[in-house]
């Protein structure tokens, strides 16, 4: 089975890299000459734990290729478009899916009559897309017969940035939306090396497919923000969120997972998918108020760090010094999309606050206006010299084992703004340190 992945990205390689595992004959095209050449070279673009060894391997053995040709899709049975869709320039929350149609054009041009290649959307696209591409190609070639030279589905990633080749190899689920038997079955036989590990495959119609990443992220998204707001109940009642949580979490019915406070979530998928989510209730007409609201609270959230980080500075705020470790949205990434610290940094930055700030994956791409005039430190406690205050933004495994008698003596004042609770109330304590964190009083 030959496979052609269109959109080197984030999920575009991780999707080439794992099913040239499989042992599938893979090219992964994009129209970026620079990344190309780069991971021909095997450089990879992406932090990613586990990525660059999956890529060099398959690439030596020559199951994985990389072009910049469309062309070279003329030769694949399956054909993934794994393109971004970020939220439309417009301000109104849609996807923006020139990427995916643009990428549709092109491929329509070198389906081979007759070949039966299965064109599968593994961006993440709002529902009617699968439609709107079966109508773009029968409208461009109309010689093709849908369902007999072509098929179009829909094959939705659930990849979390960190743990991607985890979650691709041993998934919670496969989800296939198809319109026709045959796409059925070569799914099914795309995904036959899961079968060891029986991992569920669903098979349903495309727009279910579609519907289905939409609202498991929209619904992750609100158990964020639903423990956020409960643990502004704890720190004013007296309650422990981390308690509250786990109480929860035993129950089979919630799970414990994203059942963890913090500064509100980020990334490429939540914050945009679930402004699209939204943006199609709106499209239809249909009112909703419930994914609204978790759009409005995480906006809030990160206003809400901003003041207790005030409060805690005050009363002189202007040219204190936070000690900020960790920007990007999660540990085990380099990715900075809707980090919460893109809204944090520049606010503080306006109170005339300084910022030293720390992360294991800092590269090149964090210098940007969201971080004008931070100052960046390679080593985590030099960037604590002399600070006001110390906040853990991202919970990097690094800052979990912290020396805290080594921290205590390079701080100018002892206070700890733990944004994602990895320590202990009482351990900090038993080093005479002001600890602060999310959802209890301290």
């Amino acid at each position: 089975m030959k496979i052609a992945v269109i959109g080197a990205g984030y999920v575009g390689l991780v999707t080439a890299a794992c099913f040239s595992e499989f042992g599938y004959e893979v090219i992964c095209i994009d129209n970026d000459k620079y990344k190309i050449k780069k991971l021909k070279k095997n450089i990879i673009p992406i932090y990613e734990p586990g990525l660059s060894d999956l890529v060099k391997k398959n690439a030596k053995s020559k199951y994985l290729l990389f072009s910049n040709s469309i062309s070279k899709i003329r030769d694949a049975n399956i054909i993934f478009i794994a393109v971004g869709t970020p939220s439309s320039r417009r301000g109104d929350g849609e996807a923006d899916l020139k990427f995916v149609f643009s990428v549709v054009n092109d491929i329509s041009k070198f389906l081979k009559k007759g070949k039966k290649q299965l064109v599968i959307t593994k961006s993440t696209v709002p529902v009617g897309t699968g439609k709107k591409i079966q109508d773009i190609i029968c409208e461009l070639r109309p010689e093709l017969i849908n369902n007999k030279d072509y098929f179009v589905s829909s094959n939705p990633e659930f990849l979390r940035e960190g743990s991607a080749i985890e979650d691709f190899m041993r998934p919670d689920r496969v989800v296939c939306g198809v319109t026709d038997k045959k796409a059925e079955e070569t799914l099914k036989e795309l995904y036959r090396p899961l079968n060891l590990r029986e991992a569920p495959v669903l098979f349903t119609d495309i727009e279910s497919a579609e519907i289905i990443k939409y609202a498991s992220n929209a619904f992750l998204a609100l158990k964020v923000s639903f423990i956020n707001e409960i643990a502004n109940l704890c720190e004013k009642t007296g309650g422990n969120v981390q308690m509250v949580a786990k109480g929860m979490g035993l129950d089979n019915r919630i799970g414990p997972k994203f059942l963890h406070p913090g500064p509100g979530f980020g990334g490429s998928c939540f914050p945009k998918d679930t402004r699209a989510l939204y943006a199609s209730f709106k499209k239809n007409k249909i009112k909703n108020t419930l994914v609204k609201s978790v759009i409005n609270f995480n906006e809030d959230r990160k206003i809400s760090i901003v003041n207790k980080i005030k409060n805690l500075l005050k009363p002189n705020i202007k040219n204190k010094v936070i000690a900020f470790l960790g920007v990007t949205f999660k540990p085990n990434t380099d990715d900075l999309r809707e980090s919460p610290s893109l809204e944090i940094i520049p606010r503080l930055r306006k109170l005339g606050i300084k910022i030293h700030a720390h992360d294991p994956a800092f590269n090149s791409e964090f210098k940007i206006k969201e971080f004008d005039k931070v100052k960046w430190y390679s080593n985590v406690l030099d960037a604590m010299k002399n600070a006001d205050l110390l906040v853990i933004h991202t919970e990097w495994n690094e800052y979990r084992g912290l020396d805290l008698l080594k921290v205590k003596k390079e701080l100018k004042n002892p206070i700890i703004l733990d944004l994602r609770n990895i320590f202990n109330l009482d351990d900090v304590k038993k080093f005479n340190i002001k600890y602060y964190g999310i959802g209890f009083k301290s």
